[in-house]
């Protein structure tokens, strides 16, 4: 059995059964694992190492890169904002970002944005890779950008952009940065890692091969495959610390579970504080749009700000929200269990949602309550 450290009480020997499987399985290098219901903590696990080599342990204050599943923790921030009245999910984002208004952008809703609705999938013309590391260049480039499908329409998703769209609104509106309002909270999650904190960052092993994107499309070149769709260029250390809400936030699962347990847990998180009401949560779990994404080869149904379990790619509940990250992290909110589950590791996969690994311990917990 693989040596899992942490807390992992014994009616839920299955997550240990769980995290065995990945390791002689799925080839697992190094994870965290946690579960939060109604503001508990049940399980902070981790095992495995933080290295190639397997001569550096992961532990408790390990970090790795979580991708997209950072998405959640903006739909929180952004419900958080709602709900104290800075504004509201069907104001137009020209509303609070006047610049954004040019060209056929003047109507675009803020719940369009955090819905991948906005025809604004990625850059199609060429930008510099090193902008991504610069917050207003990119803010200035969407500001002229055209959407490539009517608004409203249809999703597409934005992997890089939905960051900086929803970051950008959330800025003008709170004075503060993502990143900014995400350190005043936490020391276990992190958008824009600071160079004293980054070497808890575990590297991370790329995939033995490339993600399936499906048949290729103009929508999916913007998004993915342009060589300016991404900071891919960039130093690790300048990537680590730049802010890119939607793509490069830093976590253990106990960080990432944790912040976005209000969204299941009536709006009170695990330190007792009351975050979101009623209405914003029920906004937030309510589909924007389902059907056929543009850019990812999938059925998709969107809440505000991630996708609504339908298709039970995190677990059993179909009314779920889950998001997750390029390599294979995942979150899950279960607002009927009141319950938060994450998943960090650093070898990563190919899988863009449903990694084997994470279904197989997001089942064992559902198998344990």
């Amino acid at each position: 059995m693989v040596d899992l450290r942490g807390k992992l009480p014994t009616a839920f020997s299955a997550v240990s059964e769980a995290f065995d499987k990945n390791f002689q399985e799925y080839d697992e290098l190094g994870a965290s694992f946690c579960v939060i219901r109604d503001g508990e903590c049940l399980i902070d696990v981790h095992a495995g190492f933080r290295n190639k080599q397997k001569t550096e342990p992961w532990a408790d204050e390990t970090i790795a890169c979580i991708f997209s599943s950072g998405k959640a923790v903006v739909a929180q921030l952004m419900g958080e904002a709602v709900t104290d009245g800075l504004f509201s999910y069907s104001d137009p984002v020209a509303a609070h970002w006047p610049g954004f208004a040019q060209n056929g952008k003047s109507e675009i809703t803020i719940a369009q944005i955090l819905s991948h609705q906005a025809g604004l999938p990625g850059f199609v013309d060429e930008i510099d890779p090193n902008d991504w590391l610069d917050w207003q260049k990119i803010c200035t480039h969407i500001e002229v950008l055209s959407p490539l499908w009517p608004p409203g329409s249809a999703s597409g998703y934005a992997p890089q952009l939905f960051g900086f769209l929803a970051g950008e609104v959330y800025r003008r509106a709170t004075g503060k940065t993502i990143g900014e309002a995400i350190a005043a909270r936490t020391s276990d999650l992190f958008c824009g890692l600071p160079v004293n904190e980054q070497a808890r960052a575990s590297v991370m092993p790329k995939p033995k091969s490339a993600p399936d994107l499906g048949e290729l499309n103009r929508y999916t070149k913007a998004a993915f495959l342009t060589p300016w769709s991404s900071p891919a260029k960039a130093a690790r250390a300048d990537w680590m610390a730049a802010q890119l809400p939607g793509s490069n936030m830093h976590a253990n699962a106990r960080g990432l579970a944790s912040f976005v347990h209000p969204l299941a847990n009536d709006g009170v998180g695990v330190d007792g504080k009351r975050r979101l009401n009623a209405n914003v949560i029920g906004e937030i779990f309510t589909p924007q749009c389902s059907g056929n994404d543009l850019v990812l080869p999938f059925e998709i149904t969107w809440g505000t700000g991630a996708m609504i379990n339908e298709h039970l790619r995190y677990g059993p509940n179909p009314k779920a929200l889950g998001q997750s990250g390029f390599g294979g992290s995942a979150v899950v909110i279960d607002p009927d269990q009141r319950m938060t589950i994450a998943y960090v590791m650093n070898a990563m996969s190919p899988h863009l949602v449903a990694d084997p690994r994470s279904l197989t311990l997001i089942n064992a917990v559902y198998k344990s309550l």
